[in-house]
Formats: C-alpha cells, structure tokens, sequence
C-alpha cells in the first residue's frame, strides 16, 4: 500500500496566482513572449480544484503507481465529490491502509490495481472494509528538485 500524506487546501483568495497562457503548442523549445500569442491569464485553482470544498492534496511515497507517473514526493489533487468508476486512480482506504491505485472492473469484479508490476493487484471482496476518499485529478510532478519539497515544508 501507498504511504500517503494529507495537505489541506486553502480556500481560493482573492487574489488568485495568473499565469500566461500561450495560445500555441510547443514541441519543444520556449514560447515567443511576443503578445500576439498570449491567449489570456490562467488560474492553476481552477485546474487543479473543481470542487475546492470537495479537494485535498495528498504526498505520495511509493513506487506501485510509477507506471502512471506518479512517483515518490509528488503531490495529487483528490477530488471527493467526484463518484470513482473504472479507469479512475482513487486514494482508496482497505482495511485501514490507506493506497493510491487505478480502480478497474473485471467482468463483475473489482480491482485496485498498481500501474508497476512489481506490485499485486487487490481484488476488492464483499468483506473488504473499503472506503474510496476521492478520485485523483492531476499529477504535480516537480522536475527541479527542492523547491516543492521546501514550500510543503513551510506548510507543515
């Protein structure tokens, strides 16, 4: 199973952080600055948070879930209003153990499954004590070490 650790969200601000949205895809390289291409500002809240009410953010400390890009420190938003269905990565609670895996029918049955096959699947039983606490939305995987580690930090 996943160890995993809670962050609270704070509610949005006034002040949201805008960001430049470019209005062309780059396959590689760094967009023009030129204002032409600007599109508009862009609030990572509104990504990241559909139902902020509903969102948290959790660590993730593992390996099971590699295949599907998430690894070891980074963080997921967790959105529980969301209803987890097959295909969906959910936090999920089994047996008091708290996992982060892809839920997946199988004729009638249904699945926690890692994405790194080095790990089990879980097939999920009638006498599983399960709870799924939200169904994971996005990925924030830091390619320049330090910084978000350091900012989770000041926050703990």
């Amino acid at each position: 199973m996943h160890d995993v650790h809670a962050i609270r969200v704070p509610e949005p601000g006034p002040n949201p952080s805008l960001l430049p949205l470019f209005s062309y895809l780059v396959p590689a390289g760094f967009p023009s600055p030129a204002s032409d291409h600007l599109e508009g500002l862009f609030d990572m809240n509104r990504l990241l948070f559909r139902h902020p009410d509903a969102t948290y953010m959790l660590r993730v400390g593992g390996e099971s879930m590699s295949g599907a890009e998430i690894h070891t420190g980074d963080l997921l938003a967790v959105d529980k209003h969301l209803e987890a269905d097959h295909g969906h990565i959910v936090v999920a609670v089994v047996q008091g153990e708290c996992t982060v895996k892809r839920l997946v029918r199988k004729g009638q049955s249904w699945w926690l499954m890692p994405a790194n096959p080095a790990f089990k699947p879980y097939e999920i039983t009638d006498t599983d004590e399960l709870r799924i606490w939200g169904v994971v939305t996005h990925v924030v995987h830091e390619l320049l070490p330090g910084r978000q580690q350091a900012l989770l930090h000041s926050i703990d």
